[in-house]
């Protein structure tokens, strides 16, 4: 990926898509709906469900944590009304969200997220290239460890290093939180987790599962990069991929209504104080007296 964000020191305003650019004032603000995300995704996911709930307390989202993969599928049969995504869709999968939602694929993007490997605190490696990853993820050793076939991570590297989902030779572990805590256990390891799992800067809890890792920097072309803000923010980081929004929803109701507040203003600074890089920027208007 080596476009950048268009985003700029004077905050001008990005829009991406239709579904998150009409007017913030018409949004529902009645009924109840369910949205579904990977686990990667859970902790901006709450903070937007959350913050709109606190806007429209006669609204109700209930969110559903599944593999990104379930979560698709659920969206396609309407099981529920919005998903959260990361990586591209297939073709196949593209030609059937437009035969069963009977919708134009309108992605709305809210968010700039990174996959993060991991290692034990005390471990002596302080990075890896992005070829040592592909070679270590056709190793017979298994050092690397997802939180699951199906999940947003496990994806989203195949995708990346264009690799055969079947081929791929991996180690499990359930869940994000739980690769971090029990990756000391494993020195020779290496964790792939979400960098929404760890990015809180005013989260004890997200602050807890920082002490417990070592994060490593990922090297492309002999330069490496860290996974924080700035190099997500111009993508320079290897492994940086854009949260999306997808819905079923062929009318202006609750689902469009929360995806929209979570692509303006309101939503986006939920978004960086999750502290992931938003994705539509403001323009900052400051009044002198």
């Amino acid at each position: 990926m080596k476009k950048t964000f268009k985003i700029f020191i004077v905050f001008t305003l990005v829009f991406s898509v239709i579904s998150c650019s009409q007017n913030e004032s018409s949004r529902p603000n009645k009924g109840e709906i369910v949205i579904a995300a990977d686990e990667s995704f859970r902790n901006v996911t709450e903070a937007l469900a959350e913050r709109y709930v606190a806007h429209y307390p006669e609204t109700k989202l209930h969110l559903k944590f599944q593999k990104e993969d379930y979560a698709l599928m659920d969206l396609l049969k309407r099981n529920v009304r919005v998903i959260v995504m990361s990586r591209e869709l297939t073709a196949k999968e593209k030609k059937l969200y437009e035969e069963m939602v009977d919708l134009p694929l309108e992605p709305a993007k809210f968010a700039g997220d990174a996959v993060v490997f991991v290692v034990a605190k005390d471990s002596p490696k302080n990075s890896i290239s992005v070829q040592e990853i592909k070679n270590e993820l056709q190793s017979d050793e298994k050092n690397i460890i997802f939180d699951g076939v199906n999940a947003s991570n496990f994806n989203f590297v195949a995708q990346k290093l264009n690799l055969p989902t079947q081929k791929i030779k991996y180690s499990l572990i359930k869940g994000n939180k739980g690769i971090v805590e029990q990756i000391n256990k494993f020195p020779n390891s290496i964790g792939v987790i979400s960098l929404n799992t760890i990015s809180n800067p005013y989260s004890r809890e997200a602050e807890n599962l920082r002490k417990q890792i070592k994060i490593l920097s990922v090297t492309e072309n002999n330069i490496a990069y860290e996974p924080n803000r700035e190099n997500v923010r111009n993508m320079k980081y290897p492994f940086t991929r854009i949260l999306y929004f997808l819905t079923n929803e062929g009318h202006f109701g609750l689902g469009n209504g929360f995806i929209r507040f979570s692509c303006t203003q309101k939503g986006q600074i939920v978004v960086s104080k999750e502290g992931l890089q938003p994705y539509n920027i403001y323009k900052r208007e400051v009044m002198m007296r």
